[in-house]
């Protein structure tokens, strides 16, 4: 792994996107930044256009809509994967993901110790060391049962199965089959998730900090976390019905398969 990519999907984020940029490329120089842009009515899209033009390791890819957070990363998955990138990193362009922490997930992607080597990495809240920072207890619940309904419904180890700061193996990628991947909002993360266990993915955590955006507003609305619970449930019924692939060792030593 030489060619990291870190994918920043945005939607209105002018006032967080030159920061968030900045941030990932003092963190880990050797890594490249695509933005996603869904045509930002506030104009996000042009300031990624002067990013890039001061920056030949930034790039971007204007899409004509918006078409949702998941229909975002799989074009740009898509796109990394057509130009050799490998680790592909997803990464908030609000803050709320550390850019510091960064290094955390790409050590762990590398790592070949005891712990067993991973597929995809994850940013994990709800493990030691993990939290989260400026978030209502209302917030914090909502996400922690969500990951829970997950983890229960669809057999899942990881912790934080909503959690949207991960790094995947480009050949993880391939095996999970993006062409099968249909959901296109914020169930998006745990679908990719539940793809990975079905591929028989090796699934790490690593503890990270979750921080509430300072500026602009949330997209997180009730109807988006209805219809998240609404999928988790119809993928546990159908997964009722299909063979698991044989498991192997997760980062903790328990085994595994493979933000609200």
């Amino acid at each position: 792994m030489s060619r990291p990519l870190v994918v920043i999907p945005t939607y209105n984020e002018r006032e967080n996107l030159a920061d968030t940029v900045a941030r990932v490329r003092a963190a880990v120089p050797a890594a490249s930044v695509l933005v996603v842009d869904d045509s930002s009515p506030d104009g996000t899209g042009d300031l990624a256009d002067e990013l890039a033009a001061a920056d030949t390791a930034v790039q971007v890819l204007h899409r004509t809509a918006k078409n949702g957070l998941g229909a975002a990363y799989l074009e740009a998955f898509a796109w990394a994967l057509d130009r050799g990138f490998d680790p592909i990193v997803q990464l908030d362009a609000d803050g709320s993901h550390l850019p510091e922490q960064l290094p955390r997930l790409l050590e762990r992607l590398e790592a070949t110790d005891a712990a067993g080597r991973a597929d995809l990495v994850i940013g994990s809240r709800w493990i030691p060391g993990g939290s989260i920072e400026n978030w209502p207890r209302h917030r914090e619940l909502l996400s922690r049962w969500g990951s829970a309904y997950a983890r229960a419904v669809l057999r899942l180890d990881t912790r934080d199965a909503t959690a949207g700061y991960r790094a995947f193996r480009a050949d993880a990628l391939r095996r999970i089959r993006l062409e099968d991947v249909h959901t296109r909002g914020y169930g998006f993360q745990v679908d990719m998730l539940w793809h990975a266990r079905e591929a028989g993915l090796t699934v790490a955590e690593v503890p990270v900090t979750f921080v509430e955006r300072a500026r602009g507003r949330s997209k997180m609305t009730p109807a988006i976390v209805l219809e998240a619970m609404v999928r988790v449930t119809a993928w546990g019924i159908r997964s009722l019905f299909k063979r698991r692939p044989r498991r192997a060792a997760s980062s903790d030593g328990s085994s595994t398969s493979s933000h609200a």
